[in-house]
């Protein structure tokens, strides 16, 4: 029913076609009609609608293409392995998934939609269909274990820095890796890590990006948290071109990374850093920690100014 209506739009562009003639020609009610209409709606079509003049198609979902993503492509390694998947629990399951059976570093999946997706601290991603980035990078990088957490900050610098390339936003990152746009998060980061007796096996940096969500596509719970690169613009983003300057951020940042340490990328995330020379709580596994976030030291952790004038390092908190 829904291509039939599609069909039918494509056959009469521009024009505003009224309930009762699509339930004629679909041989339905109008009542189906409107939730045909809205099932398409929800799949990031977009309709115009007015009282007794009917519906107008005013917006196609933007699809993603593995074609188009790889011809515009200048990288060298990331993103040039891909699997582009229409719905999945978490492309973070898949990539690993991929790792272990021996893909390459800079294998990509991408996701339209995730039914599950994972953020940090367990929690979960709002991946609706068609309207973000959601997507996992596989890593397999020359680093000790426990330099990983390095790579998770580098990670948002790298977003950070793809997003203020395609439109000057004043996006910003709190630690360790949320970017937030005027107090709102858009983005979030998480890097899940495989090792066998002490030895990195392989990293999947997952990356979801809140691109062209309305307000209506939140939950009501996350309204007042969550924002979007369309609602922060005014405007629509092409996710593929975001996707593609991210891939080529990284992998500029990851090359400087392997050939001279943290402190380029260290430097680079303190520039963006939303969280610094303000007062936090943080909520760690030990218990809440308040005081005036300073620095980050040269392992990526948050170095916080106590009351009593003491320093201490935050490995593992929510801000």
């Amino acid at each position: 029913m829904e291509q039939r209506i599609l069909d039918y739009f494509a056959e009469h562009p521009n024009e505003y076609v009224s309930g009762e003639r699509l339930s004629e020609m679909l041989s339905c009610t109008r009542a189906a009609v409107w939730k045909h209409i809205e099932a398409l709606r929800a799949l990031g079509y977009t309709f115009d609608a007015v009282p007794r003049k009917g519906y107008r198609l005013i917006g196609k979902p933007d699809r993603l293409n593995a074609a188009e993503l790889l011809g515009a492509l200048r990288t060298k390694r990331m993103g040039r392995k891909l699997k582009l998947l229409d719905s999945v629990e978490s492309t973070q399951t898949i990539a690993h998934e991929l790792a272990e059976a021996g893909a390459e570093e800079g294998t990509l999946v991408i996701a339209e939609e995730q039914t599950a997706g994972r953020g940090r601290m367990g929690r979960g991603w709002h991946s609706p269909k068609g309207r973000g980035v959601w997507m996992s990078l596989i890593l397999r990088p020359q680093i000790p274990i426990h330099f990983t957490p390095q790579l998770t900050l580098l990670v948002a610098v790298a977003l950070c820095r793809a997003i203020r390339a395609i439109r000057p936003l004043p996006v910003a990152i709190k630690w360790p890796n949320d970017l937030l746009i005027e107090g709102k998060k858009i983005s979030g980061i998480l890097l899940e890590s495989n090792a066998e007796d002490e030895r990195l096996r392989h990293i999947v940096a997952g990356v979801g990006v809140s691109v062209n969500l309305r307000e209506e596509d939140y939950p009501e719970q996350l309204r007042d948290v969550a924002t979007s690169l369309r609602i922060a613009s005014g405007s629509e983003w092409s996710r593929a071109e975001l996707i593609r300057t991210f891939l080529e951020q990284f992998e500029t940042l990851y090359d400087l990374y392997h050939a001279e340490g943290f402190e380029p990328i260290r430097a680079a995330w303190i520039a963006q850093a939303v969280s610094l020379g303000r007062p936090i709580r943080a909520r760690t596994p030990k218990g809440t920690v308040e005081g005036v976030a300073e620095s980050i030291d040269e392992m990526g952790a948050l170095l916080v100014r106590l009351a009593d004038g003491t320093l201490t390092r935050l490995y593992s908190a929510e801000i």
